[in-house]
């Protein structure tokens, strides 16, 4: 019973802390990540000690790092993991072997031993593949050069944890003898890696197979939770990274039907331990050792971090990484990371380290992580447009925001691969339209191509104003983000009632919201040019141009009529499989029954198509 309590009181106060503390920093513009590590400061040891145990939370809540990584794999196919080989092995070592190089140089020439100085070096050069993927899924941009690169950097130093958590009982006055052990530590590690390949290519895909036919969601849910786990228990058994097997375990189902499953089913999972984490950080900061030896821990933090900021600006120019993106790059690289805790706890218990320097270094780590919010924050306000006013001069075009009211009856909001598409149809047909991008660097290339774009964020009343939203007849919204996208919506649909929102919607659930909202011309950006692919494969079959180009035109038409059906239910998941199981199952009846009447009257005119598939994976997502 006093278990039960002491749980029952544990989920109260963590949970109560991340409602209270979350969406306070959201609304001061720091991110969620900050306001987790607020929460975690308030209720810990230092703050109101609700909770004191912050290791043992600390160590439970790992895993939703673990999960994030897994969810990063499955978006990664092996062809495009392989692809990032140069990215990872390249400039992830440079950034890792350069940053622990200049950081062991620094503490030898302040006298530090050698060994110490080798130990906090590797420490403080790894960074946090927490709160930099979870910053780059925040703000979408893990499809962005920068988000790439930060996740390059982040795989290789997942993989590094082998020779690092090798090298460091090395350093110890008594490791020198554990050679023949490393070795066999290292074998084994490569024999689970090879089990986790083989076995994901030649067993999980008809084990999920079996578990999806059972039809009990939560079975599935159970099965996927399983899987991270089972493979995160390995890698953990020989000393290796749990998110490294994830992630690999990850990439081996990226190409499998269950993908988007298994994203569905595990994300909520991600988010709150992602969330217990983050406050578990927060509450391991050892104020004592900040207290007692202030200027010492604040030296640390700043050393590392110039050092590192230094090696990682290099590699950003080297990389290619544009201007505008390079401050997120080096701010979520700069900062310390959650392994330098485990490289530290390794040090400590091979006495290649004392337990107060390791204090003083996992204070220092933590703070950097605390910081790193913080100064994304004052990138985003002071940095990041002055770089990106810098990149725009270079292309020969203004930086400033649109002033000039504009008359033009069309207004594109967005200006990318799908708005493009629209201004040049727009154009051809002899209407004009103003454009407004809020990507300076992307403003400066249409320019260049002769386009009238201007550098404007559209989620801004005003600069909607100036753009002539009062009097513009259709207003179209081709933002990529969906947050973004949505909140011009509303923008549009509260001030500026005259206007006809047109929406490029950019899955299934964007629909469903602008569904939710009244708008009525809306676009899956996928549809159409899936279906001239679906047209183009019956041509090749033999149907005749004129019934492939009619039956395509059917399917889009049940696919939007289905959609609305679904639409009031899509909360409900179990509802919307069935339903959506429903509306297939239909449609293939209907034109099954039309192929057979036809056959009958007419003859059979040529091959044509035995099933009739929705686009199950993107209804349901």
């Amino acid at each position: 019973m006093e278990h039960g309590s002491s749980w029952l009181h544990g989920s109260l106060i963590y949970l109560g802390a991340a409602v209270l503390a979350v969406p306070l920093a959201r609304l001061l513009g720091l991110g969620s990540i900050i306001g987790y590590l607020a929460a975690g400061i308030a209720i810990g040891p230092w703050g109101l000690r609700l909770v004191t145990d912050a290791q043992a939370m600390l160590h439970f809540a790992e895993f939703g790092v673990v999960l994030m990584l897994f969810l990063v794999g499955l978006e990664l196919e092996p062809r495009r993991l392989w692809q990032l080989r140069r990215p990872i092995f390249g400039w992830g070592s440079v950034q890792l072997l350069g940053s622990a190089a200049l950081l062991m140089a620094v503490a030898v020439a302040a006298s530090v031993d050698w060994r110490l100085a080798l130990v906090a070096a590797l420490a403080l050069a790894l960074s946090s593949t927490a709160i930099g993927l979870g910053v780059l899924n925040e703000r979408n941009l893990m499809a962005t050069p920068a988000g790439q690169s930060v996740l390059s950097v982040a795989l290789l130093q997942d993989m590094a944890a082998i020779p690092i958590l090798a090298l460091v009982p090395l350093l110890a006055i008594s490791g020198a003898d554990q050679g023949g052990g490393n070795w066999l530590h290292a074998a084994k590690a490569v024999g689970v890696i090879a089990a986790i390949v083989l076995g994901g290519r030649l067993l999980l895909r008809p084990a999920l197979r079996w578990i999806a036919r059972s039809d009990t969601p939560e079975i599935f849910t159970a099965a996927s939770l399983l899987l991270v786990v089972a493979t995160a228990a390995l890698m953990q058994s020989v000393g290796l990274s749990m998110a490294l097997g994830a992630f690999l375990a990850g990439v081996l189902l990226a190409e499998s039907e269950y993908r988007r499953e298994l994203e569905t089913d595990l994300e909520p999972f991600k988010g709150l331990l992602l969330g217990l984490f983050f406050i578990a950080v927060g509450m391991s900061i050892d104020f004592a050792v900040v207290l007692a030896n202030p200027g010492l821990v604040a030296a640390v933090v700043l050393g590392f971090l110039i050092v590192k900021t230094t090696v990682l600006v290099l590699m950003a120019r080297q990389m290619g990484i544009p201007l505008a993106e390079q401050p997120v790059f080096v701010v979520l690289l700069a900062q310390g990371g959650e392994f330098g805790f485990v490289v530290l706890q390794t040090a400590q218990g091979a006495t290649a380290i004392s337990a107060q320097t390791s204090s003083l270094l996992v204070a220092a780590i933590a703070l950097s992580m605390l910081l790193t919010p913080v100064l994304l924050v004052l990138c985003d306000r002071w940095v990041t447009p002055r770089l990106a006013a810098r990149a725009q001069a270079a292309l020969g075009a203004p930086m400033e925001e649109i002033h000039d009211e504009q008359q033009a009856p069309i207004i594109i909001c967005g200006f990318g691969r799908y708005g493009q598409i629209v201004g040049r149809l727009i154009n051809a047909c002899g209407l004009s339209a103003t454009v407004l991008d809020h990507n300076a660097e992307h403003v400066g290339t249409v320019r260049q191509f002769g386009w009238p774009a201007f550098y404007g964020d559209a989620t801004r009343l005003d600069l909607l104003r100036v753009a002539g939203a009062a009097k513009a007849r259709v207003i179209v919204v081709a933002i990529d983000d969906v947050d973004q996208n949505l909140q011009v919506v509303d923008l549009v649909r509260e001030h500026f009632k005259q206007a006809t929102l047109v929406v490029r919607a950019r899955d299934a659930t964007h629909w469903y919201a602008l569904h939710q909202r009244g708008v009525t011309c809306v676009e899956r950006e996928t549809l159409d040019s899936a279906l001239m692919s679906g047209r183009a494969v019956l041509e090749t079959m033999g149907w005749e141009r004129h019934a492939a180009r009619t039956q395509a035109l059917r399917f889009r038409q049940h696919t939007i009529d289905l959609m609305t059906a679904l639409a009031p239910h899509r909360e409900d998941r179990s509802k919307l499989v069935a339903m959506s199981k429903q509306g297939r199952q239909e449609l293939e009846e209907q034109w099954h029954r039309e192929r057979a009447e036809r056959q009958a009257g007419k003859g059979r005119r040529g091959e044509g198509f035995t099933r009739t598939s929705d686009d199950g994976d993107d209804l349901q997502t």
